[in-house]
C-alpha cells in the first residue's frame, strides 16, 4: 500500500480531517486571527493576514494539509498537515498543527496526534515532529504522545526565515 500525504477523509469521535483547499482560507483565517494564539510560535505575526497567508499557501502547495473540523459543529477548528515521507527510512513529519485556542487543553489535539499517527502507522515506522524551540505548550503536548526529543535543527518556513525547532520522534512499536 503506498502512503498517501492527504487521504479524502481522516475522522474519529472528536474531529475530521479534510484535504485543505483553496476556498478554506476565511474559514481558516478566522481561527488563526487570534494574537494570543501564536505567542510561543516560532512566527508570533502569523494572525495578520497576509503573514497568515504565506503560510496558507505553503500548506496548499505542500499537497499534505488538512482543515480540522470539529464532528458535531462542522466548525474550522485548525489545521495540520504530513510532509517529508521518506520512503527509505520508512518516515513521516507531522507538524504545521493549529488549533484554535477555545479547544486547547479539551482533548482535540491529542485526539488529531491520535488520528494522524494511527493512519501513518499504517505505512511508517516512524513520525517525526518539528516544534518550535520557543513553543512550551506544544513540546508539552507532543511529549504526552510518548515522542522524544532527539535533535536541534533550524526548519524553513515556507516563505519565511529558518527558526530553530526540536526534533521529537515515535517509533511504530
Amino acid at each position: 500500500m503506498k502512503f498517501e500525504l492527504q487521504p479524502n477523509h481522516l475522522q474519529n469521535e472528536f474531529i475530521q480531517l479534510i484535504p485543505l483547499q483553496e476556498n478554506d482560507f476565511e474559514a481558516l483565517y478566522e481561527v488563526a486571527n487570534d494574537e494570543l494564539l501564536w505567542e510561543q510560535h516560532p512566527n508570533k505575526l502569523r494572525y495578520q493576514r497576509d503573514v497568515f497567508y504565506n503560510f496558507f499557501q505553503g500548506a496548499m502547495e505542500s499537497n499534505g494539509a488538512f482543515l480540522i473540523r470539529n464532528v458535531l459543529t462542522n466548525e474550522t477548528i485548525g489545521s495540520s498537515r504530513f510532509y517529508d515521507y521518506n520512503k527509505n527510512d520508512n518516515s513521516i513529519l507531522i507538524g504545521y498543527t493549529f488549533i484554535g485556542r477555545k479547544y486547547l487543553g479539551k482533548g482535540y489535539n491529542k485526539a488529531l496526534k491520535k488520528l494522524m499517527m494511527d493512519y501513518a502507522f499504517q505505512y511508517v515506522r516512524t513520525i517525526y515532529f518539528h516544534v518550535g524551540a520557543c513553543n512550551i505548550r506544544s513540546q508539552k503536548a507532543i511529549k504526552k504522545t510518548g515522542a522524544i526529543k532527539v535533535d536541534e535543527i533550524e526548519v524553513p518556513y515556507y516563505g519565511e526565515e529558518a527558526k530553530l525547532n526540536y526534533i521529537y520522534r515515535i517509533n511504530k512499536n
